[in-house]
């Protein structure tokens, strides 16, 4: 028996662990000289010793995972996980897992890349991350890997998206921010919108797609005593999770209201790992935005379908285990939100599909069907 048992489970958010080595290995010898500093960011992170991609862990580790069964996500997290690093691991932790499909993110790169100090980095770093995600998932074709992906350059930017679909990875994880300081619907970013659409790849926005919302001097409360639970590998404070949503909200509203889904109907987005329950409220707002300026901003009564109408059927949303799946369907509709394990991190708990069972409860057979696995073959097209 594995975890998910006779449920159909498709994973919409893991991640693995980088090595230092991660980016090194997979760049070019025009680049690496270009490359982010990624063993510096896992300092602090993790001790690899003996630990090799290419081995993964020692046989004797792997039986003591592999012994775990169907309660593999009660074991180890972060880099002691079965397949945290190894793509061939991977697959075999899947094999206990018993999801049908499973995305794949990196864990220590998406600031290095979209908060790097100039363009030369951004784009060196991030070819050299998608050879190597191209690379780990590989191993099993069940893995579907994340591109990463600046879109500032916009020329640049159809070049890496180009070469990670020849690499065979589905999706391309963005930025939050406004690329290259224009709005997303801007002309410059149409062939990008047009390319994804075309080759069936949702963009991604995810935790690490912004800087976090809560800047330092509100972490300044008087109590240098008082710990925080940020780290690395985007693990988040509680002040951080109040608005870590703040980015890609105002990504996809503005994304909205520039007419980008509604230009690209076949487009598809998912928006990763910052929670869900904002989404009810921000499609409300973007409703109510179009019907009240639509005469002040003439563009805005072009638009040939609702806001909310867009958004159901090109973007879905992951939420947090801890929130109320039927509820944010009762006030939006089931079409929206997917499962997501966020293996191997700390985070995603150690029953991912008990705690979203216990919050799908609710839910007629249908929509059940939809969160664990209808709205991912939707948005991955699988």
């Amino acid at each position: 028996m594995t975890y998910a048992g006779d449920r159909i489970v498709y994973d919409a958010d893991s991640h693995l662990m980088e090595l230092p080595d991660f980016l090194i290995e997979h760049a070019d010898t025009k680049t690496a000289a270009k490359l982010a500093d990624l063993p510096g960011v896992l300092k602090g992170q993790f001790a690899p010793g003996a630990s090799n991609s290419a081995r993964g862990h020692d046989t004797e580790t792997v039986d003591r995972l592999l012994a775990l069964g169907d309660g593999l996500t009660r074991g180890p997290k972060w880099h002691s996980a079965l397949g945290a690093f190894n793509g061939r691991e991977r697959g075999l932790a899947l094999d206990l897992l018993g999801f049908r499909r499973q995305v794949v993110f990196s864990s220590f790169c998406g600031r290095l890349i979209f908060g790097a100090q100039d363009l030369d980095t951004a784009y060196a770093t991030a070819a050299a991350h998608n050879r190597a995600m191209a690379a780990f998932c590989a191993a099993d074709e069940r893995l579907l890997g994340v591109a990463m992906v600046p879109l500032d350059d916009p020329v640049r930017a159809l070049a890496e998206i180009e070469a990670a679909r020849e690499l065979g990875l589905r999706s391309v994880w963005i930025s939050a921010e406004a690329p290259g300081d224009r709005a997303p619907g801007h002309p410059a970013h149409d062939a990008i919108w047009a390319t994804l659409a075309d080759a069936g790849m949702p963009f991604i926005l995810h935790v690490g797609s912004a800087e976090l919302a809560v800047s330092e001097p509100w972490m300044n409360d008087g109590h240098p005593e008082r710990k925080s639970a940020r780290g690395g590998a985007e693990v988040i404070g509680s002040k951080d999770l109040t608005v870590i949503h703040f980015p890609m909200q105002r990504f996809i509203s503005v994304l909205v209201l520039d007419g980008v889904l509604d230009r690209f109907p076949s487009l598809r987005g998912g928006v990763i790992e910052v929670g869900a329950g904002w989404v009810p409220d921000m499609i409300r707002r973007l409703d109510h935005a179009v019907d009240i300026w639509a005469k002040s901003e003439p563009h805005l009564a072009t638009l040939s379908r609702k806001p909310s109408e867009q958004i159901t059927a090109q973007l879905r949303f992951t939420p947090y285990p801890f929130e109320n799946v039927a509820q944010l369907v009762s006030e939006s509709n089931a079409d929206l939100y997917m499962f997501s394990s966020d293996y191997p991190h700390a985070e995603g708990g150690r029953d991912p599909i008990g705690r979203f069972a216990r919050a799908t409860a609710a839910l007629d057979a249908e929509a059940r069907e939809k969160f664990f696995a209808g709205n991912f073959r939707n948005l991955y097209r699988v």
